[in-house]
């Protein structure tokens, strides 16, 4: 591949692929995590590109740009720096039925799917005004894609979804039509472990337009679990049915830990994130319950605590899940009113006001911590007006039109810290507060701050976890030479690993290089032909 010096582009657009699955979660963004990884130890200047992503787990680029998570951490298998180019289009749901529109990394307005969609039936003024414009936007997207390619020698795109979906392709900007705009060859992951991956396969294949179904070059198997021999008879029936190969076939790996995508995806009962499987550097382990509020957003701060020696983490709902925590985790959301509301009704606010004149630790990231202060003033996100907290901390919070989007550093705790920001609250701080925290602030056991990731600065960690131990009562003392920076590198190295290993690169290295194969045969039936909408000419 060209520009394997490093340098990067040369005269023309570098080469690009697209990653497409069966379904949600068949694992496209760790393939494409991969696939980056794997062409960045080749000296492949590479970039990860998602044009449309719905997610609750965002990231703010040192532009003050809000992309995906997921495409952060692709950025960084890349070994390149997140930039809005590589997500230009981020859907954040505030309900079943609308999202925050972030175009560029920069909030644009909140719609309706109906109106994301193009329909302007019952949408209000302000969704009438943008009805329609999701097709406009693949210029946008295109535009991105196209100074990547200038830029880098190979861009791996991610889709969404499945490519399949044949009630919205006529507005797809994120899968085929995509990859037609941009003449990008299609690689579909499919996830084995779930069952009926052959015919996931087959059917993806089958549902799409002949000119869609040119570009489908291969599939690859994910999470696979046993010997690979008893399965390469059904790859050659595929092939045989499909005229098309199967590139890898990769296997079920344990303990990635990678960040997730979606927030609302995401068990709300006791799920664990997974961890480093070691044992407690002190006597006691440290148990944290995190809130899985509404909407829940950025949990993945979480991550750092559970990469921790001896610490265990889990997601609960019901108050009695907190008794034995030693730390319980207000996290951030898009509903901060919502989910107040939720603790009340659930019976968990009244439980971590019981913890807090215990003196047990509590700790409020962005959402968790306007809900631990005095009053919430909102016009803007839930329109409640203003609403009464949880009173815990001496902080006042009003929800501004402009999000603020930032990457602070400062100290907290004697050691230095980094984080980012993703809010619309804007907090006041009141006097009563013991210390400063962050841009927050702590009263006796509790802390409050707006800063998220800030439990990936490894000093910072351990001395916060020192002082929830000694608050709870725990012989517990956090590892010394836990790095996370480490720790997500070598989860990163392990998804360049899996396609290294597994996938048959060169394969894959002459579709990046040499775009779509000639004489792809299609499969019929293809895809059914899709109606006008109502009142279209």
């Amino acid at each position: 591949m060209s520009g394997t010096d490093g340098t990067g582009g040369g005269s023309g657009p570098g080469g690009g692929l697209l990653v497409a699955g069966t379904t949600s979660d068949a694992g496209k963004s760790v393939v494409t995590a991969g696939i980056c990884r794997w062409l960045s130890r080749k000296g492949v200047k590479v970039a990860p590109f998602k044009a449309q992503n719905m997610s609750l787990n965002s990231f703010v680029t040192r532009e003050g740009a809000e992309i995906g998570r997921a495409q952060a951490m692709q950025a960084a298998a890349a070994r390149v720096e997140p930039s809005a180019l590589m997500n230009p289009v981020l859907l954040k749901p505030g309900s079943d039925r609308s999202s925050q529109v972030v175009l560029l990394g920069k909030p644009v307005g909140e719609l309706s799917a109906r109106g994301y969609f193009g329909g302007s039936g019952g949408a209000s003024p302000g969704e009438k005004l943008h009805a329609g414009r999701r097709e406009a936007l693949l210029g946008t997207v295109t535009e991105c894609l196209a100074e990547l390619r200038r830029t880098h020698d190979a861009v791996i795109c991610e889709g969404a979804g499945s490519p399949a979906e044949i009630n919205l392709r006529r507005t797809d900007i994120v899968n085929l039509g995509l990859a037609r705009a941009a003449r990008l060859p299609v690689v579909v992951v499919g996830d084995i472990d779930r069952g009926g991956v052959f015919a996931s396969f087959f059917g993806t294949t089958a549902l799409l337009s002949e000119a869609d179904q040119r570009l489908v070059a291969g599939y690859l198997v994910n999470k696979f679990r046993g010997d690979v021999t008893l399965l390469e008879p059904g790859l050659e029936m595929l092939r045989g049915l499909t005229g098309r190969p199967t590139l890898g076939v990769l296997p079920y790996a344990h303990g990635l830990g990678i960040d997730e995508e979606d927030g609302l995806r995401v068990s709300l009962r006791g799920a664990v994130r997974e961890s480093v499987v070691a044992p407690p550097h002190g006597a006691d382990i440290l148990r944290v319950a995190v809130a899985a509020v509404p909407l829940m957003s950025n949990f993945t701060d979480v991550d750092a605590l559970a990469a921790e020696p001896g610490v265990v983490v889990r997601f609960v709902d019901r108050p009695e899940e907190l008794a034995d925590a030693d730390l319980v985790v207000l996290p951030g959301t898009r509903g901060t009113v919502r989910a107040l509301e939720w603790l009340r009704t659930r019976g968990l606010a009244e439980a971590v006001a019981r913890r807090a004149a215990e003196g047990r630790p509590v700790l409020g990231i962005c959402g968790g911590f306007q809900m631990l202060g005095e009053r919430i003033e909102d016009e803007v996100e839930s329109r409640a007006g203003t609403v009464e907290g949880l009173g815990l901390l001496p902080v006042r919070v009003r929800f501004a039109a402009h999000k603020t989007l930032a990457r602070p550093a400062g100290e907290a705790l004697g050691e230095r810290v980094e984080g980012y920001e993703i809010h619309h609250g804007v907090a006041e701080l009141l006097d009563g507060a013991d210390e400063p925290f962050l841009d927050g602030c702590r009263v006796g056991s509790v802390w409050g701050t707006h800063w998220h990731g800030s439990l990936e600065s490894d000093g910072f960690r351990r001395a916060f976890l020192r002082r929830v131990a000694a608050a709870a009562g725990r012989a517990f003392v956090p590892a010394p030479d836990t790095s996370f920076g480490e720790l997500r590198e070598e989860q990163l190295d392990r998804l360049g690993d899996l396609i290294e290993e597994h996938a048959d690169t060169d394969a894959l290295l002459r579709l990046i290089e040499n775009g779509v194969p000639e004489g792809l045969p299609f499969v019929p039936p293809g895809a059914p032909r899709i109606p006008r909408p109502q009142g279209a000419r």
